[in-house]
């Protein structure tokens, strides 16, 4: 599976969030519906904050003209990873994603787990050996994007393609590596790794229902709505910490040290990173940085 799939399954599967936002703020008339934007900014540098989802339906419309014009007055497109050497991520991944020699995937599985695992595979027109080399995290992500892929979601119709087929002049850079995208699954342990498999064939007749509630209020901005949705895809604390909170301080603190240098900069991160209690947005407060959301 290349790397753009796995990233479209990660979202469909594990978009973070969690009830309540950093701010909840009143729409101001003349607010339009549209994907939230934030803004960060001193007297020289402009950073725009910019929910994305990492595969959509082809006929989406998303772009809108407050975005618009803050994409093109940026110098800089930031994203998760860098997505311009695709094979040698989908290496990476490849690598990563492999059992040991000699084990199989079906065979650390409990037997009743294994009967509801290999009926999603049926379920889904797959042999049942279809993964079992595989590692139960990257077996789960595939489990993810197959029913929305086949529902009409579309990697390559993901914000981040779009966005990058915009940005022929601007500078590129990233928040992560690809190795640090595949360490937060491959590092996790074995038997939450299981658990989390469990968890994606249970949902797995909900993933496309799921993601369209998700997607629905995206496109309207509702990051309150967004954030209890996704808040209901990941219950379990660890997971939580590893997948999004970290990671967001992290990303916060990038951002704030962006701030010392002159320049105007568009960051599009997955919109779960952007909603809910430990949001980018709420670290950056902790810091003493303001957000200020754009509405029109």
């Amino acid at each position: 599976m290349k790397l753009k799939r796995f990233l479209a399954s990660a979202a469909a599967a594990l978009s973070l969030g969690s009830s309540g936002c950093a701010t909840i703020e009143t729409p101001p008339a003349g607010a339009v519906p549209g994907p939230a934007l934030w803004q960060v900014a001193d007297s020289d540098t402009t950073i725009y904050l910019f929910g994305t989802v990492h595969a959509l339906p082809q006929a989406t419309t998303w772009y809108d003209g407050r975005i618009e014009r803050a994409f093109n007055s940026a110098d800089e497109l930031v994203t998760e990873i860098d997505t311009a050497n695709a094979g040698a991520s989908a290496q990476a991944l490849q690598t990563a994603s492999m059992l040991p020699e000699g084990q199989s995937l079906r065979a650390l599985m409990s037997a009743d787990d294994r009967q509801k695992y290999e009926a999603a595979l049926v379920g889904l027109g797959l042999p049942v050996e279809a993964l079992d080399r595989y590692e139960p995290w990257f077996a789960a992500m595939n489990l993810s994007l197959l029913p929305v892929v086949r529902a009409g979601y579309d990697p390559q119709s993901g914000v981040e393609q779009a966005l990058g087929g915009r940005a022929d002049t601007k500078k590129r850079a990233a928040l992560e590596t690809v190795e640090e995208q595949i360490a937060l699954f491959d590092t996790l342990p074995q038997e939450a790794q299981l658990e989390l498999l469990d968890e994606t064939v249970e949902k797995i007749d909900e993933a496309t229902s799921t993601l369209n509630a998700m997607v629905a209020e995206w496109v309207e901005g509702d990051a309150v709505e967004l954030a209890r949705l996704l808040n209901a895809e990941l219950a379990d604390p660890v997971l939580y910490e590893r997948l999004l909170t970290a990671r967001n301080a992290n990303w916060a603190g990038w951002i704030e040290n962006r701030l010392q240098q002159p320049g105007t900069v568009f960051v599009a991160v997955g919109a779960g990173h952007l909603a809910g209690k430990g949001s980018v947005q709420e670290q950056l407060e902790r810091r003493g940085v303001k957000v200020t959301r754009i509405w029109q």
